[in-house]
This record gives C-alpha cells, sequence and structure tokens, in this order.
C-alpha cells in the first residue's frame, strides 16, 4: 500500500447495545454504497452480552454472572461477548481494498498493531498460533474460545474480533479487555496481568500504530444526519427488537 487510504476516524461516548451495532451495520453499509474506510472506537452504557450472530437466546443460560446483562445480537459470528471494562473498536472498509483481500489478514493484521501497541506499555502479547475446534464444542464466551491470530498474553485471550461482509464491504469489529468483569470474572483483563491502561492512552497509541502500519490517514469525523437516523431506526426496530435478539442466523 504505498499511498495512504483516507479513513474517517470515529471516537464515540459509552452508549446502549443497541445503538453500538446499529453504528457498526451504518458504517458497514457506508463503505459498501459510497466506498471509503471508517474506524472507530467506542464503549457501553452498561455490561452487556452481545451474542454472535448463530448462537441461540436460551444458551446464555449457560453462563451465570451475565444473565443480570441487558443483551443484544451482533451480525457478525463467533461466541458471546460481555462488553463491560473493555474497549472495542469497528473497522468497515471496502472489500476491494488491499487491507480486506482475505478474512483472516485483516484479522491477524490489526491484531498485530495491537500486540505492538502493548509491547510499548511494558506487556509481552503475542498472535495465537493454535489450531481451533469446532463451533459445537466451544465454549459460550468468545474470550474463552481460541482462533489462530487472537491476542493472548501467556494463557490469557485479552483481544478477539469477528467479521461480517455485505455487498463489497466488509466490517470487523472486536475487543479488547482492559480489566475483570463482574459479569465475566472467570475472564483477565489487561490490570489483572499487572498492566493498567486508560482508554484514553490505548486509543492514541493504537491510533498512531494503524496510522503508521497500515498507512491510513485518519480525519476526524462524526455521522452525517441521514447516517444517525439510519443508526436510530436500526437500534429500535433491529438491535433493541427481542424478535431480532432471539432469532437465530440461517
Amino acid at each position: 500500500m504505498p499511498d495512504r487510504t483516507p479513513c474517517r476516524l470515529l471516537i464515540d461516548s459509552p452508549a446502549s447495545g443497541a445503538w453500538n451495532m446499529a453504528v457498526d451495520e451504518v458504517l458497514l453499509e457506508s463503505a459498501a454504497e459510497s466506498g471509503g474506510c471508517w474506524w472507530r472506537f467506542y464503549r457501553w452504557r452498561e455490561p452487556t452480552l452481545s451474542l454472535g450472530y448463530f448462537q441461540l437466546l436460551e444458551d446464555r443460560a449457560r453462563h451465570a454472572a451475565s444473565r443480570h446483562c441487558g443483551v443484544v445480537r451482533r451480525a457478525s459470528g463467533g461466541g458471546a461477548i460481555v462488553h463491560d471494562a473493555e474497549l472495542t473498536y469497528s473497522l468497515a472498509v471496502t472489500a476491494g481494498h488491499p487491507l480486506a483481500k482475505g478474512p483472516a489478514q485483516l484479522y491477524r493484521t490489526i491484531h498485530a498493531t495491537l500486540v505492538d501497541v502493548l509491547a510499548g506499555f511494558g506487556i509481552e502479547a503475542s498472535l495465537w498460533a493454535g489450531t481451533g475446534v469446532r463451533s459445537e464444542d466451544q465454549p459460550f464466551l468468545c474470550f474463552q474460545r481460541r482462533a489462530a491470530g487472537d491476542v493472548v498474553c501467556g494463557d490469557a485471550k485479552i483481544g478477539g474480533s469477528a467479521q461480517r461482509r455485505l455487498r463489497g464491504a466488509v466490517l470487523q469489529h472486536g475487543s479488547v479487555l482492559l480489566e475483570r468483569s463482574g459479569a465475566a470474572p472467570e475472564l483477565a483483563g489487561l490490570a489483572d496481568l499487572g498492566a493498567t491502561i486508560g482508554h484514553e492512552p490505548l486509543i492514541a497509541s493504537w491510533t498512531a500504530a494503524l496510522s503508521d502500519r497500515l498507512r491510513l490517514e485518519f480525519r476526524g469525523t462524526s455521522l452525517s444526519e441521514a447516517q444517525q437516523a439510519r443508526a436510530a431506526a436500526l437500534a429500535r426496530t433491529k438491535y433493541g427488537s427481542p424478535a431480532w435478539t432471539a432469532h437465530r442466523g440461517r
């Protein structure tokens, strides 16, 4: 990638699960319809369980600690995630961009930048190089699963992502566990591994690494009025809908 790719950068305040998932879909639609590149950092207003697209809603009973949390269904696959003491990101880009040539390449490329950033904070992390197991044999929670390219510190998975493709564009979103959550006490975060990092320092360092490594030219932005209206509609009729949450993708 000899030239830098212009990339709109969104840094959002904590919001509801329905809104967060709706905005990610809006960015995917925008990349599919008009091209371009979007990178977003966001957080969650309250602890929220997000189900992978193919997971059964009733399977949340398998995880007692998060039963009090609100629940939302993602458009991407994978295991359930308890969004609480973490930083979440998403990237939406046209499928023809060199970054998005293959699912595994995009996954590993973004995670490799996170490994480099963590090293700058004195944290030794790496990309997991093992072999995954069949989905029916996987734990309910994403961060108890392992897939090639996950970010691990020792035995603890602290970074993972999932993807969704739509009409010539790809969305990848993922989480970095910063601290242990009371709604997922079995999962260690970076603070539990001896490295306390705030959201703002991590965002600043990661943005710089992404700009350098992926050759992205970030431009701060916000959603347009049309995008906000579309996100509000999706949050209300889809991601906030009990019917969608109960639906299992086919």
